[in-house]
């Protein structure tokens, strides 16, 4: 069909054009499973459900007072103009003395590159690092993003996994085990998303002489939930644990979790010198430079230290009792001791096959466990298989207490039929 002039109109009911495809790389990934949980809980809430969501992984909290000033003042003094791509020197110095004051790590302006999230610098360091062939050992439980950014990247992932019986931490002996010539990449994630567990400097340190003999292996050490720890534990990265390894090292954080700073889209890389100017370099081709008054709000937030996380940290530190207690407490559910993080992740697989067996669920898996909580109780949760553990769920306790009291208790109820 032509509209007037000659030019062809297209419309929904036209037949699909049989030259059009989509890219095999499309077809290698999958959408986010948390914020397809997410969405779907907005959905129904939207269609007037009552929605309990556990599935969000970011604060509950507000941006603190002096973030949100600067960059208010930031805009009023005309700051809104594109910035370098890897930042503006300010933050960028700001950053390389947070590294300096909480991690004993030394780093130039130039060896840090700010990015739109976190999870933007570690796909800036995919790309500069990895080519077809290439491994990228990921321990699961892992982050819900690590497998597809590395298939992005045109590598392949690799797994090795430890259950709640090993705390949800690789021993060195799984690491050296997996790794080969083929290794490009080991990401480390502590405190981790979905587990909460953290490795001890010592830990650290072991899986550091792991892997000392494969010089190729570059590590990323995704710090995010670095502030968001309990019980007095010290965080470390392998960067500080083992000063050798730091130029092999990609250090990853930003400021969403600690500052409650989800939308403003921050994050940030430090790297070896020519690692960080590639990793400027792909960025310049995507995004160019991350939101100039963003950046304003992060340099006040890493400026001012880490005090304003306090009242969020006692309030992650109140629901997390809450929460543990809870799902240790429900018949069929084991939920190990939650170092860092505000996730809860349980194994759950003695209350699948009990609800499965009962007719409760679909089918005896995760899926159909988090399925069955959203639609007949109302509390989205994430399926552990999401995450590279079948037959876990991962629930976010950044909620009010009232919300997490009510999701528990439906929660109690359904598992005890």
């Amino acid at each position: 069909m032509r509209a007037p002039g000659g030019k062809r109109r297209y419309n929904s009911g036209m037949a699909k054009d049989a030259a059009f495809s989509l890219s095999a790389r499309v077809g290698r990934i999958r959408p986010s499973p948390t914020i397809a949980v997410s969405t779907k809980a907005a959905e129904l809430r939207a269609a007037g459900r009552d929605i309990l969501n556990l599935g969000a992984g970011e604060p509950d909290f507000d941006t603190p007072e002096h973030v949100k000033a600067a960059a208010a003042q930031a805009a009023e003094k005309g700051a809104t103009k594109y910035t370098a791509v890897n930042g503006t020197l300010e933050l960028r110095r700001a950053v390389a003395e947070k590294f300096r004051r909480e991690n004993n790590l030394e780093y130039a302006p130039e060896q840090i590159v700010v990015s739109n999230g976190a999870k933007q610098s570690l796909m800036n360091a995919m790309l500069a690092l990895l080519d077809a062939g290439d491994e990228v050992l990921i321990c699961a439980p892992y982050w819900v993003s690590y497998p597809d950014m590395a298939l992005l990247a045109d590598a392949t992932p690799v797994f090795i996994s430890a259950g709640a019986d090993a705390g949800y931490k690789v021993s060195p002996s799984q690491l050296s085990g997996a790794l080969t010539e083929k290794t490009r990449l080991v990401i480390l994630n502590g405190p981790s998303n979905p587990s909460g567990a953290m490795f001890s400097r010592e830990e650290i340190r072991a899986l550091g002489e792991a892997l000392r003999p494969f010089p190729r292996a570059m590590i990323a050490s995704d710090d995010i939930y670095e502030h968001i720890r309990y019980d007095g534990r010290d965080f470390c990265n392998i960067a500080s644990a083992c000063p050798d390894l730091a130029e092999r090292t990609i250090v990853v954080n930003g400021v969403s979790k600690a500052y409650a700073m989800t939308g403003w889209r921050i994050g940030y890389a430090a790297a070896r010198p020519e690692l960080a100017k590639a990793m400027t370099k792909i960025q310049s081709q995507m995004t160019s430079n991350a939101s100039s008054i963003s950046q304003a709000a992060a340099t006040a937030a890493l400026e001012s230290g880490t005090d304003c996380v306090g009242p969020m940290l006692q309030a992650y530190h109140r629901r997390r009792g809450l929460v543990s207690e809870a799902l240790n407490g429900i018949p069929g559910l084991r939920c190990p001791p939650i170092e860092g993080a505000f996730y809860a992740f349980a194994d759950a697989r003695e209350g699948i096959d009990r609800l499965a067996k009962s007719g409760a669920l679909a089918a005896a898996d995760d899926v159909s466990l988090c399925a069955a909580l959203l639609e007949k109780i109302g509390v989205a949760a994430v399926p552990g298989s999401a995450f590279g553990a079948p037959g876990h769920f991962r629930v976010s306790f950044a909620a009010s207490d009232e919300t997490l009291k009510t999701a528990l208790q439906r929660m109690g109820e359904f598992f005890a039929g």
